[in-house]
């Protein structure tokens, strides 16, 4: 029998308040109760990886209690211990801007739940963690007048969390959790969603009326839908949890499946872990905890028949990043693709509605084949003009996220959907990048609508001609939230600053000189057959003057899959890389989840990365630039930070002569 939903709430733990002084942090977790006043200014941009970093995310039960916030950084300081929040009580987290931005892992809001967190008060969060806090039963507001309530000891009406919320998130709110309104859903208990009257509608959206169920004729911004999802993938960091979320549910059950086939599993993140873990993570047991994640997931897809792109079993690595093998082989558009990574917007690029979701959402999805959907309002983004020689797809991106419109949050959860003649010139890898990095921006999904580079895409990694139906695109008169207008031939290449994605500059504004440790190109953002080709093109021209990576520098690349690689084999790619001095890398994700060749391994240390974040701690302990694919292969080759155009003025000074375009 079905619960009937809760209509009041209680919190009566302590509240946390994450200040940026980590005196403040500390004094609380000691016992001293501070209020709002006394607690500011309060932490922004909170990331996953900062409530539970990487290492942190190889336990997938309740161990995850002693872990919430072990990355929170204050200052120059991190004053959380383990067990230290579960010791001190607390039912309540409160905090500012764009809590949970980042990574989609569940073990950030589950590690909350484990350590007794219920309640999270934020000005803003992000899309992800708020879904799936949603998900786990965990309550979120942007109330603050809660605080002072909670501590007189009120009850607060289940409706304060669902007011201005769609019919089917006010339904999940109360239930309290996924799996609760899917038990609801299936006994019948749970009631029906009212349906939209015909509209103009936006790509996207037209892909989730088709995909959902009951098929709508329509959807609408704001409302929330059950869908059918085409393709749902996991990798050995979530699968594990996944499974558990699944016996747990199922009881003495067996764990049943649906339309197995469109399920696959993919080990990407940590073939190479046993290569960077540092001797003090091995000695608390970390390498035998992360190592089990793999075999767990093998396991499973053994017992259940699902298909595993895994690791490689003659050397290190892996057969490639689940984004990227997804887009090369799998995802066609119009499809609906859900994935356990808040990356999955990578497919966006092929005309696909790809987004991340959480472990329990994850779980149901392979029970039902569903997944909730809320339709998000669309922001259009123009690229018009020609983007310039030597500026790619990482320069647009990195400019995207310094506009106000970013920066303030306003995009957070929003559908972003790419046009405009420069995108028509951009390769669906290039597209890729855009669509991928929307994770960063803080969206729901980004999307290009296909067209004949999709088509070549298509046909040229998979050898099928494919047709493209008329209704694959936006009607006239669609809603729009926003548009942006990028005059790309004004762009030049850019940078993000240490700490964050949206700390953008280009390269002009750049008044100090950056030198480097470590160069690292790689991941799904930059391990793909474009920008390898893009690494090349520096390169060749480097070896052709008899340049080599600077001294004191490395430079690793690292390659998406096991395609790219044999692509860069068949092209003779290779014989330049080795040349010039680069340490070539086996598929995996590698430095970018910290877990692999050309992490930092001292605070001192400067790394300029391809890779789509630089969080603290992100990428080691070092200091991370971000960088499209051409910038940090002339960064490896001058020692510093340069574009490709400033390498080759810094040659032309000793008596070289500036070629043309890239």
């Amino acid at each position: 029998m079905t619960s009937e939903p809760a209509t009041q709430v209680r919190f009566d733990g302590r509240i946390l308040f994450l200040s940026e002084d980590a005196d403040v942090v500390e004094s609380q977790l000691q016992g001293t109760d501070v209020s709002l006043a006394e607690a500011l200014p309060l932490r922004s941009d909170v990331s996953t990886d900062e409530i539970t970093p990487a290492a942190i995310c190889y336990y997938y039960d309740e161990k995850l209690g002693e872990y919430p916030y072990l990355g929170l950084k204050c200052g120059q300081r991190l004053p959380v211990s383990a067990g230290s929040v579960k010791a001190g009580g607390f039912g309540v987290t409160v905090a500012g801007r764009r809590y949970g931005k980042g990574s989609s892992r569940e073990a950030s809001p589950y590690a909350e739940w484990c350590a007794g967190i219920r309640l999270v008060i934020a000005e803003s969060f992000e899309r992800i963690y708020r879904q799936n806090c949603r998900n786990l039963g965990i309550y979120t507001s942007t109330d603050f007048a809660l605080i002072e309530r909670i501590r007189r000891g009120e009850s607060i009406s289940v409706s304060e969390f669902t007011e201005g919320e769609d019919e089917l998130t006010a339904e999940l709110i109360r239930r309290g959790g996924l799996f609760k309104l899917a038990r609801a859903r299936k006994d019948g208990s749970s009631p029906a969603m009212r349906t939209t009257a015909s509209r103009p509608m936006t790509y996207a959206e037209k892909i989730i009326a088709r995909a959902s169920a009951g098929h709508s004729a329509a959807v609408r911004p704001g409302q929330a839908v059950f869908a059918r999802a085409d393709w749902r993938y996991a990798h050995e960091y979530v699968t594990p949890m996944c499974v558990s979320f699944l016996a747990r549910e199922m009881g003495e059950g067996p764990i049943t499946l649906h339309d197995r086939a469109s399920i696959i599993c993919f080990g990407d993140h940590l073939p190479f872990i046993h290569q960077t873990m540092a001797p003090e993570r091995r000695a608390r047991g970390l390498l035998e905890a992360a190592q089990a994640l793999a075999r767990v997931q093998q396991q499973f897809c053994e017992t259940h028949g699902v298909r595993l792109h895994g690791y490689l079993t003659d050397r290190d690595g892996s057969e490639g990043i689940s984004h990227s093998i997804m887009a090369e082989r799998y995802v066609k558009p119009g499809q609906l693709v859900v994935g356990t990574d808040s990356h999955t917007p990578h497919c966006g690029a092929l005309g696909a509605l790809a987004f991340g979701i959480g472990t329990t959402e994850m779980a149901n999805a392979w029970m039902t084949g569903e997944v909730r959907v809320e339709v998000p309002r669309t922001c259009r983004v123009r690229l018009s003009g020609r983007l310039p020689a030597g500026v790619e797809a990482k320069d647009i991106v990195l400019h995207l996220l310094r506009l106000p419109y970013v920066r303030e949050g306003r995009a957070i959860g929003q559908m972003f959907e790419y046009c405009g003649e420069a995108l028509s010139n951009l390769s669906t890898d290039e597209r890729a990048t855009l669509t991928n990095m929307v994770a960063e921006i803080g969206g729901f999904s980004a999307i290009v609508v296909p067209d004949a580079e999709t088509q070549r895409f298509v046909r040229e990694r998979r050898g099928i001609d494919l047709q493209l139906e008329p209704w694959m695109c936006g009607d006239e008169g669609a809603e729009l939230a926003h548009l942006i207008e990028i005059e790309c031939d004004r762009l030049e290449p850019m940078l993000a600053r240490p700490g964050d994605p949206g700390r953008g500059v280009a390269i002009s504004e750049l008044a100090e000189t950056v030198g480097i440790d470590i160069a690292y190109g790689g991941s799904c953002t930059g391990g793909k057959r474009e920008d390898l080709l893009h690494y090349h093109a520096v390169l060749e021209w480097a070896a052709q003057r008899g340049m080599r990576v600077a001294a004191g520098t490395r430079f690793f690349l690292q390659f998406g899959s096991q395609d790219v690689r044999d692509f860069c084999v068949q092209s003779g790619m290779l014989d330049v890389f080795e040349r010039v001095g680069v340490e070539l890398v086996e598929p995996g994700c590698g430095a970018c989840v910290n877990a692999g060749p050309g992490v930092s391994e001292r605070a001192d240390q400067v790394t300029v990365s391809a890779i789509n974040r630089n969080f603290p701690g992100r990428s080691g302990p070092g200091q991370v630039w971000l960088a499209s694919p051409s910038t940090v292969a002339a960064s490896a080759i001058a020692g510093r930070i340069v574009s490709f155009r400033q390498l080759r003025a810094l040659k032309a000074g000793e008596g070289d002569t500036v070629p043309d375009g890239r």
